[in-house]
């Protein structure tokens, strides 16, 4: 038998991924950005118009306040996202809809004050008047961390991966339990995805590679078409309702309730209302948008081909992320904001790292969230496609967390156990936190301070947070003298800081030549 050399099965460590024929500051051509650009626009879809869909009828609202809350969502997702782009961390991530404030707003929408309000359009816009008030005495919490430095600093490598590992991981109640529930038409966009985004891969039409690149837009436009056939053609004329929710391509309500033109503006639901116990709820979800953005801009930055970014401009993105609440909070969206996990998963997928391309999908947000109908008929694909693209991109995301090991000693007893034991865990305790939820009817904390109650389910319930809490602890409580090395600081330690890295100048700088008046900290 041949002896096998070391060199053969030895892979060395690599900053940046291979195979990315665009990274962050390197552009496609036009007319590939655009439809790369409208893809990202099609995925942040099943978010903007599924938090809207669960809340919006709990709050008393009918199909015409559920269309407009998901016109508000898209306009400031935009938004959001060009003011990251610009001036924020400057990866391409999109800022949209974040499911971390529904338990806080859920017990917003339950207040007896709001919830005994007859008349179900005035509770509508009461409650989401109290929301808007919350979010806006919240944002201020990233706000103050991010302009103030003190957020940004993760331990180790080690400490990193279960965190970013589990923002894909944990999100598996949307993936195939989602897809289970119309399996005629998830099932074959699940497979379709996978081989035209992976077995296909390598068919080019002009040295584009088509299938590759272009996977979801024709994926999406395939399945939605024989959704439409077998709703049009009676196939689910006699199912239960659930199937029919599931399947149906016209019971969204959305195009029959949209203007044809609305522009979304500041205060358009009335002036705010202020509730220091609601917005002390709100606040627990502020600081898992805070963990979950942070590992979702680590994973960015590997899918982009970038340097992991210095704690600077994490600090910088965090601040900006907490004008983007402010705006959910003044614009009225029904939720705040955070990192979208699926599109950042969208850039592995693609192999196109490209800022511009995300801002080029900012644009078509803006722009289809004010033309109600066009975009309402965008909105109207069965959320079943979106859970089926997710099982792709969120497995992903998450084996981007763990490609940190690289950078670590996996030979290492100490460093198997801190793994092991935050990734299990940070799955386990969410899960526990969801099921006492189901049977029960409200979280495993129900003491008489709501607020309390807010902020421990909130907390529990976010995999990357519990991930984040025991990873952390572990990392810097373990043998961490006679750990450096394992730990992977000799590669870390000069991503702490912006002049730790050329490429930082190269990936993160300002535009309009703004760092003359805000240098790096």
């Amino acid at each position: 038998m041949a002896e096998v050399k070391p060199e053969e099965i030895s892979h060395p460590p690599m900053e940046q991924l291979q195979g990315f024929e665009y990274c962050i500051d390197s552009n496609p051509p036009w007319g590939e950005a655009i439809i790369l650009g409208f893809q990202h626009y099609i995925l942040a879809l099943g978010t903007a118009v599924m938090i809207p869909t669960v809340l919006v009828p709990m709050m008393g609202g009918d199909d015409g306040d559920r269309v407009r809350v998901v016109q508000t969502l898209l306009f400031v997702t935009g938004i959001n996202t060009l003011l990251q782009s610009l001036f924020g961390t400057r990866l391409p991530t999109v800022i949209g809809g974040s499911y971390a404030f529904v338990i806080p707003i859920m017990a917003i929408i339950q207040d007896p004050s709001l919830s005994g309000i007859p008349d179900g359009h005035e509770r509508f816009l009461e409650t989401m008047k109290a929301i808007q008030g919350a979010l806006i005495v919240s944002s201020s919490i990233q706000i103050i961390l991010g302009y103030s430095q003190l957020w940004g600093i993760f331990s180790s490598p080690v400490g990193m991966t279960p965190v970013v590992a589990l923002l894909g991981f944990g999100l598996f109640e949307r993936g195939f339990p989602v897809v289970g529930r119309c399996v005629e038409i998830g099932l074959p966009m699940l497979i379709l995805f996978v081989v035209l985004s992976q077995y296909l891969k390598n068919i080019q039409i002009k040295e584009i590679p088509i299938l590759e690149r272009f996977s979801l837009f024709i994926c999406v436009a395939l399945v939605w078409a024989y959704a439409q056939i077998l709703t049009s053609g009676g196939a689910y004329k006699n199912s239960a309702e659930v199937t029919q929710n599931n399947c149906r391509t016209d019971r969204a309500n959305l195009i029959s309730s949209a203007p044809w033109i609305k522009i979304p503006y500041p205060l358009q639901w009335g002036a705010p209302t202020f509730n220091a116990g609601q917005s002390f709820g709100i606040v627990s979800a502020v600081l898992v948008s805070l963990v979950e953005s942070t590992a979702s801009y680590k994973a960015a930055a590997r899918l982009a081909s970038a340097t992991p970014p210095p704690a600077h401009i994490l600090s910088r993105g965090i601040g900006w992320q907490g004008i983007g609440i402010l705006l959910d909070g003044l614009f009225g969206t029904g939720t705040g904001s955070t990192v979208s996990v699926e599109n950042v998963g969208l850039l592995g997928s693609t192999r196109i790292g490209s800022r511009r391309v995300i801002q080029i999908s900012a644009g078509f947000m803006i722009f289809f969230s004010m033309l109600g109908k066009f975009g309402a008929l965008f909105a109207s694909i069965p959320f079943t496609i979106f859970a089926a693209v997710y099982c792709v991109l969120f497995g992903l995301v998450a084996a981007v967390g763990l490609s940190f090991l690289q950078f670590t000693n996996m030979n290492s007893m100490r460093n198997l156990f801190i793994v092991g034991v935050s990734i299990f865990l940070g799955l386990s305790v969410p899960e526990y936190f969801f099921r006492y939820t189901m049977a029960a009817h409200r979280g495993p904390a129900h003491t008489k301070a709501g607020w309390f109650n807010d902020y421990i389910n909130t907390i529990f319930s976010s995999p990357p947070t519990v991930g984040l809490m025991v990873a952390v602890f572990l990392d810097n409580t373990l043998e961490v003298k006679q750990a450096g090395m394992d730990r992977g600081m000799p590669w870390w330690q000069r991503f702490r800081t912006f002049k730790g890295d050329s490429r930082n100048e190269e990936f993160y700088r300002l535009p309009f030549n703004l760092n003359r008046f805000f240098p790096p900290a």
